[in-house]
């Protein structure tokens, strides 16, 4: 193939197999993700016929994390936080801790060091943000107050991820192999905080005033082009900026762009002008993905395999439901928000593969958070439809199913319509 195709190759076969693997998921009732993975999977190394450039493809993968990052940004509100904070925060922290401590406990059974199995852990023991959206609206919970909690635990738990993003290379070994001393380390996590510090507070103090001031200004023109590419320069810029002048990963600096684009009143509008874009990328990362599974350890591993995904659409969701039912909700909110959290998605994807290249978690190991995503999220549809059957289980035990009739107003956040817009896209 001449050089100067490559990227037009990729782009077209793995967006030509994307539309084909999505619609036939959709089509059975899956979600799109599963497709696009699967695309990955066929224009990967590891499976006959075309096989896509492997130095652009992860390129391509980075502006999807830039721009999912940004719209997770667009979408975080405090007040949604505040407002369930007293179960999303106990509840998302105690999931994160028990999931990755089973499997901590399961790799150290396995041979793997601590880092390994860190990584693993918070790798499966976070949801898929697109999924988990997609399944709430499906079944019209996205405005029940069980959904708005579900969504409120999302919230924290796209928080703790990109806080796992800047403190893991910190856990890494040197490049002779030998772990920092507690006063390296210390100083190493002083120093990242510091820079993270540092940059919230620019782009609280100054970023949160210029942006939305210079999105007013060009809204102003009348020229939807020109805005668009304002939101792109605004998120590209930040992400990259922040990347070089503060040492942070992309998927920070993208969050934090779109924070600050999200104390914009025309946050709406920017959100859905950079939506088409976003999906398509967004799309390009999870075939990205998929071409680093190896199906081989379906048949090399399926006791890991089967092990991990346990993990993910047992052991999450009983944590998940004794949580809140332990924070005295009832156990229908229990029992949404812990369907909920038995998948593992896109910054699942990000985690493992930070993982990877920093040298702590192992080709195996990305392989099992890979075929984790594929299998749980081709079951999660299936676990929510349980969720009727259980509750009259509950109900016939005399458990409590229904919130009171007056919920208190604290505990009802407000779902964005840019965050609803999204669910319905096929990323």
């Amino acid at each position: 193939m001449p050089h100067d195709t490559a990227l037009i190759a990729t782009m077209s076969v793995a967006l030509s197999l994307a539309f084909v693997g999505g619609f036939v998921a959709t089509r059975l009732g899956l979600p799109a993700i599963v497709g696009y993975l699967l695309a990955g999977v066929a224009v990967g190394p590891f499976t006959p016929g075309f096989v896509a450039d492997s130095h652009i493809a992860p390129q391509l993968a980075e502006i999807g994390i830039i721009l999912l990052m940004f719209g997770v940004g667009i979408h975080f509100s405090m007040r949604d936080l505040l407002a369930v904070r007293s179960v999303a925060i106990p509840g998302a922290i105690g999931q994160i801790v028990a999931a990755t401590a089973v499997a901590v406990g399961l790799t150290t059974w396995w041979g793997w060091g601590l880092p390994a199995g860190l990584v693993l852990g918070l790798a499966i023991s976070v949801a898929s943000t697109v999924v988990l959206l997609r399944a709430l609206a499906e079944g019209d919970l996205l405005d029940t107050t069980h959904g708005k909690i579900a969504i409120g635990w999302l919230i924290v738990e796209d928080l703790l991820t990109v806080l796992a993003l800047v403190l893991l290379p910190l856990l890494a070994t040197g490049s002779d192999g030998a772990s920092p001393s507690s006063l390296d380390l210390l100083t190493l996590l002083a120093l990242t905080l510091g820079k993270v510090a540092l940059l919230v507070g620019v782009m609280l103090f100054f970023g949160a005033r210029v942006v939305p001031w210079l999105l007013i200004q060009v809204s102003r023109t009348g020229s939807r082009e020109l805005f668009i590419l304002a939101v792109l320069a605004v998120a590209f810029g930040i992400a990259f900026g922040s990347a070089v002048l503060f040492g942070v990963s992309l998927a920070l600096g993208a969050f934090l762009a779109g924070l600050v684009v999200g104390e914009s009143d025309l946050s709406h509008q920017a959100a859905e002008d950079a939506l088409p874009l976003r999906d398509a990328f967004a799309v390009l990362f999870f075939v990205s993905v998929g071409m680093l599974f190896d199906p081989s350890i379906l048949l090399a591993s399926p006791g890991r395999v089967l092990a991990v995904v346990a993990i993910i659409v047992l052991a999450k969701p009983v944590i998940s439901f004794l949580l809140v039912v332990g924070l005295r909700r009832p156990a229908r909110t229990g029992l949404i928000v812990g369907a909920g959290r038995a998948q593992i998605g896109e910054f699942s994807f990000i985690l493992a593969e930070l993982g990877r290249s920093l040298g702590m978690l192992p080709d195996e190991g990305y392989s099992l958070v890979l075929a984790g995503a594929l299998i749980s999220i081709t079951v999660n549809p299936l676990l929510f439809r349980l969720v009727a059957p259980l509750e009259a289980w509950f109900e016939g035990r005399g458990g409590p199913i229904e919130l009171p009739s007056t919920p208190p107003a604290p505990d009802v956040p407000t779902i964005t319509s840019s965050c609803v817009a999204s669910v319905g896209s096929g990323a």
